[in-house]
């Protein structure tokens, strides 16, 4: 399997024959919206940055596409467009069906939690993401990551923008994924608690994983104050950094 990083959490997983793109958020520096902060951290229109300058070649190649959640920074205009002018097909939570469908997307396949479906020859299985420590995971809505076993490649678990949970322990101890991607921005809005996983949680993820471990969701948007070189050193401080990929954008991942 060969994993593009483009920007964020926007991913493509490539296989012999298909081409999987992973919520996209596609338009140009500043479009996807306003600051998600505004003392915090620096207010800055999101994506703070734009695609790198060839990304469009392997996204233009999209055989199927993934949503986790609806969110701008993982589903913006850009990539609604994109998505419905080429008519691709969709596969999400069965939550965000509807809305979904209401913006012209063409949802071919919907997921529940804990439900294994067939999914291009091999299954793809919804698994529960909560979006925050305590009150604010509530409004943050409903997320889902993804374990996808596919023929002839290595499995993987899409955590999605998740905090560690029973529901993620259990993944990574039980169904073991070969592959294992984890957003490692520590999003904070001005007020209440983190959005995403702190770091103490992210390695324990890393520690929890049997198997190799994408950190994404990193120096894209403007509440994500964690960078790849701090990561880097907290990792090589828990001996974790063999194991860990910390792509730059547009990087390709080959996991044989």
């Amino acid at each position: 399997m060969r994993i593009h990083h483009l920007r964020n959490a926007t991913m493509v997983l490539e296989t012999k024959n298909k081409i999987i793109l992973v919520d996209p958020m596609l338009g140009k520096k500043g479009t996807a919206g306003p600051t998600f902060t505004l003392f915090r951290f620096k207010p800055q229109r999101n994506p703070i940055l734009d695609l790198p300058i060839d990304a469009m070649d392997i996204i233009n190649k999209t055989t199927h596409c993934i949503i986790t959640h609806l969110h701008p920074d993982h589903l913006d205009k850009a990539a609604i467009q994109f998505l419905r002018n080429k008519k691709t097909p969709i596969i999400c939570s069965i939550k965000d069906k509807d809305i979904l469908k209401k913006r012209g997307l063409n949802v071919t396949q919907t997921v529940s939690y804990w439900q294994k479906n067939q999914f291009l020859g091999g299954t793809i299985e919804g698994i529960p993401a909560k979006h925050g420590y305590g009150f604010i995971a509530k409004p943050m809505g409903n997320v889902m990551g993804f374990y996808i076993k596919l023929p002839n490649e290595k499995s993987i678990y899409l955590s999605s923008d998740t905090i560690y949970t029973d529901d993620v322990d259990k993944v990574l101890k039980q169904y073991k994924p070969d592959i294992s991607v984890v957003a490692c921005g520590t999003a904070q809005l001005d007020i209440f608690k983190p959005l995403l996983m702190t770091m103490n949680d992210i390695m324990n993820f890393i520690k929890n994983s049997p198997g190799a471990v994408i950190a994404n969701h990193l120096e894209a948007v403007n509440h994500c104050p964690t960078t790849r070189k701090q990561l880097s050193l907290e990792l090589n401080k828990h001996g974790f950094i063999e194991k860990t990929y910390i792509p730059d954008d547009g990087e390709v991942i080959e996991i044989e």
